[in-house]
């Protein structure tokens, strides 16, 4: 099985879920693939058996310009993508919370939650990065596409 996880972090939050995943992962004998989001040439997610899409929520609630660009880069919506991000309530309160996650579970109709982190992983919010990979992993299973 093969994964990528793509990734958009100004802060470092967002990257650090992403490598909490990528060790996860390994552990799980997927073989992964890292890309930071806005440097290089955008990978063809259609040869991944995982996505995995993180970013930040910015400016109230708004996805970041950068992942706007890396949609549509992308050049189609693969149906194995599951998204994560990180968020401060400080900014928008729990309404706004990691809005950005919201709007790209919906835009790539993932069909699974999002995982949503207040600010950085450390401490017991990474109980919650295993606990969703491993419904992810469930979920994956379910449709058919771990084997």
């Amino acid at each position: 099985m093969k994964a990528i996880i793509c990734y958009l972090s100004y802060s470092g939050n967002t990257e650090e879920v992403a490598e909490l995943l990528k060790e996860q992962l390994k552990a799980s004998d997927i073989d992964i693939d890292m890309h930071s989001i806005g440097y290089g040439v955008v990978p063809n997610l259609f040869e991944y058996d995982l996505i995995f899409i993180g970013t930040f929520t910015w400016d109230r609630g708004s996805t970041p310009e950068e992942m706007k660009d890396f949609a549509k880069e992308v050049g189609g919506k693969p149906n194995n993508v599951y998204v994560f991000g990180s968020g401060d309530t400080q900014f928008g309160g729990d309404e706004l919370f990691c809005n950005a996650v919201e709007k790209l579970v919906n835009f790539y109709n993932s069909g699974y939650p999002g995982l949503k982190i207040e600010q950085s992983p450390r401490g017991s919010q990474e109980q919650l990065v295993s606990k969703w990979l491993e419904g992810v992993l469930e979920h994956a299973e379910g449709k058919n596409i771990r084997s």
